[in-house]
């Protein structure tokens, strides 16, 4: 009766370990968060986690070599390198997913929260909570709190600026559907000029049509270190009201929200956010006053 047992109990396993292998051939594990097995997610495609970002994809948030079969610019999502594809991929691990199991598709960051169907499971490209997009789209709990910064050139100016107050003489520059803008307008009292794109924003600041570009405080990084070489970072705006946050972007009404909120809160929890965010985005500023 024991050998029987012991050859049954071999079976299961076998049929187990078969039947956790995806059509990429890629062995998945069982999804570690209870309530999220991942066969009863709700997924654009069975069996398969369909993520979105921008493109190009720029460090930090974004890294790995270019590669044209992807269809993604300046990084590759696929690496699993840069802080958000980092995140991305826990997030998959933890859900059950493989790596062969995800697929990226590129969405212009302002598509990402407009009303409608959704092409992706989840979006993240440095989207931060508003709640005017709330209306339209569901937002996860925050995996990154972020900072706005003041990027101008060497020896401009600008860069003598200590304070919000100071930034109001001076002509900045955001890229489109920014919290950049609203912070601009609401604590510096002016009113920004607006990029479709951040290398448009990049090629003015370079040009000397803009004194000042604004964005995320970590790619400042990039942005001074590759795209503007005599640039600098004047400071980092400091929090004023709500701590802003970035989120991953869902459709509304989603249930596939719940457990990714599980996985976000365990990885806050277990320290791997903070472990991802002092790999991926290290540096630092002067906070302006």
């Amino acid at each position: 009766m024991r050998k029987v047992l012991i050859a049954v109990s071999a079976l299961a396993t076998l049929v187990a370990l078969v039947a956790a292998t995806t059509a990429t051939g890629a062995s998945r594990s069982a999804a570690a968060i209870p309530g999220c097995a991942t066969g009863s997610l709700n997924l654009v495609t069975s069996g398969q986690l369909t993520i979105g970002t921008d493109n190009p994809a720029y460090p930090p948030w974004w890294d790995g070599t270019e590669k044209k079969s992807t269809g993604f610019k300046l990084s590759n999502p696929y690496s699993g390198k840069g802080y958000e594809s980092a995140v991305a991929y826990e997030v998959a691990k933890r859900l059950g997913f493989a790596k062969g199991d995800v697929k990226w598709k590129a969405i212009p960051f302002t598509k990402s929260y407009a009303p409608g169907k959704k092409p992706f499971d989840f979006y993240l490209a440095q989207v931060s909570y508003k709640p005017v997009r709330a209306k339209a789209v569901a937002f996860s709990v925050s995996y990154y709190d972020v900072n706005q910064a003041v990027v101008g050139l060497k020896g401009k100016p600008i860069t003598k600026v200590k304070t919000v107050a100071g930034l109001k003489p001076y002509k900045l520059g955001v890229p489109l559907g920014t919290t950049s803008y609203d912070y601009i307008v609401k604590y510096v009292g002016s009113k920004p000029k607006v990029f479709d794109t951040l290398n448009d924003a990049v090629t003015d600041l370079k040009l000397g049509r803009i004194d000042g570009l604004v964005v995320d405080f970590p790619s400042t990084g990039y942005i001074t270190g590759v795209q503007v070489t005599n640039g600098v970072v004047v400071g980092r705006l400091p929090t004023q009201g709500t701590q802003e946050h970035f989120g991953l972007v869902l459709a509304k009404g989603n249930s596939l929200l719940g457990c990714v909120n599980k996985a976000l809160a365990a990885m806050k929890r277990d320290g791997t956010l903070k472990r991802l965010e002092a790999r991926e985005l290290a540096g630092s500023a002067p906070l302006l006053k």
